[in-house]
């Protein structure tokens, strides 16, 4: 019995050796606000750091600079941290093994392929979901806290969106068509008319559909008349300026003329276009009667409405835009008669872009329900919409919120850094 008290007492012994072996290696290395920073996990990022320069072959600064550099990372990422408590921002576990499960994917793994790639790193997987747990957590404090902050002005938009446009000019290209009604130089006023009334009247022909090649072979004065008027591929640099200034917001196919120089009235038209970005989606022109179901007026009554109108427009005893002013529940389009004006589908309910897409022009659909009430919507026309601008705008806004945020994710890390209590707790302090 007493070797056996002797053995349970040295386990115990051995037990509490090792428990204060790990407090002693674990210990407090800085006090932030009301949290810490342990040694120990100035030590992993310290390998980390270090394991990673060694594969990248990157040079680092003595041992004493790089754990400055490392206490001031746990610093600021433990006041993050404090700060996501505070306004209760947390990631729960499914949400966790989402996002590590679209990481895998993105590297072309399985869950379990990349479970296998970390425990061959020496990392455990516990360990890291609580990486990325925590990458999550002070990704949302940071937009929680500084998108607010952002502030970005329409005349911000607008200047960078010129300044894309400028850089740009160089790449694109344009190939364009050109006919010119001379005047000579000693022209009178009356023959000056003349030809400005001959120019009028081609481009009339032209925009009514007229072959453009042919017109300048037998019309224009210019060097490339028997070319068809083509000019080849110039980028605004290497046309003439008064060419250059007509045609830089012009699309494909677009028409610009009579332009008046010494030589007479130029007419271009801009046969393509290259190396300049081009958005265009469908968009619909539509209208629709919307009746929305309430107390006095049941679900079958407000569907049997619109069975009823859409039977009289069928048969021609209606008017569609005098039904949507006298009985449609939607302000915004009752006054022009239901109609809605093109516009991008994508941006309706998906009941009623799923209804206007099975529609030919004309056609009326049968009565449907959205959460807004019961419609009835007639397809008036489609067409394809140049979105060019405003993609340009929406980058251009993309790119200043980027750059506003990191300056201004900059700043609050200062701010929060500045204002919290921070205390190194000294080596010898065990």
């Amino acid at each position: 019995m007493k070797l056996k008290a002797l053995l349970v007492l040295g386990c115990l012994f051995t037990a509490s050796y090792s428990i204060a072996q790990q407090q002693v290696l674990d210990k407090v290395a800085v006090i932030v606000n009301e949290g810490v920073v342990l040694e120990s996990e100035i030590q992993t990022l310290l390998r980390n750091v270090k394991a990673n320069a060694q594969q990248t072959g990157q040079a680092l600064p003595s041992d004493r600079a790089l754990r400055v550099q490392a206490t001031e990372r746990l610093i600021t990422e433990n006041l993050q941290m404090q700060a996501a408590e505070r306004i209760g921002i947390q990631i729960s576990d499914p949400q966790l093994e989402q996002t590590i499960e679209n990481i895998a994917r993105q590297q072309g793994l399985t869950l379990l392929q990349l479970r296998g790639e970390l425990n061959a790193s020496g990392v455990s997987y516990d360990s890291y979901r609580e990486t990325v747990r925590k990458e999550l957590i002070t990704g949302e404090v940071r937009r929680a806290s500084v998108r607010r902050r952002v502030i970005i002005t329409p005349q911000e938009i607008e200047n960078l969106v010129k300044l894309i446009e400028a850089q740009g000019e160089e790449q694109t290209e344009f190939r364009l068509g050109h006919i010119l009604i001379e005047v000579v130089p000693d022209a009178t006023p009356e023959d000056v008319d003349a030809a400005r009334e001959t120019a009028d009247k081609v481009l009339e022909l032209l925009n009514s559909g007229s072959d453009f090649a042919k017109i300048a072979i037998a019309s224009s004065g210019g060097s490339e008349a028997l070319e068809g008027g083509d000019m080849g591929w110039m980028n605004i640099n290497s046309m003439p300026t008064l060419f250059a200034d007509a045609v830089q917001n012009l699309g494909k196919d677009d028409l610009v003329g009579p332009i008046r120089s010494g030589a007479g009235f130029h007419i271009l038209k801009v046969t393509d276009i290259r190396g300049q970005e081009t958005v265009e989606v469908e968009e619909v022109n539509s209208r629709h009667i919307l009746i929305q179901p309430s107390v006095i007026l049941s679900n079958e009554k407000a569907q049997k409405m619109l069975v009823d109108f859409r039977e009289k427009l069928i048969n021609g005893e209606a008017d569609f835009a005098e039904l949507a002013r006298e009985h449609s529940a939607d302000p915004g389009s009752a006054l022009k008669g239901g109609e809605l004006g093109y516009a991008d589908p994508n941006i309706y309910v998906p009941a009623f872009k799923d209804a206007l897409a099975a529609l030919e022009a004309d056609e009326y659909s049968q009565p449907f329900r959205s959460q807004h009430g019961w419609h009835l919507v007639q397809l008036i026309d489609r067409r394809m919409g140049d979105v060019t601008e405003q993609v340009k705008q929406e980058k251009a806004y993309q790119l200043l919120f980027q750059r506003k945020f990191a300056e201004e994710t900059d700043n609050w890390l200062r701010e929060i850094r500045d204002t919290a209590f921070v205390e190194l707790i000294e080596e010898s302090a065990i």
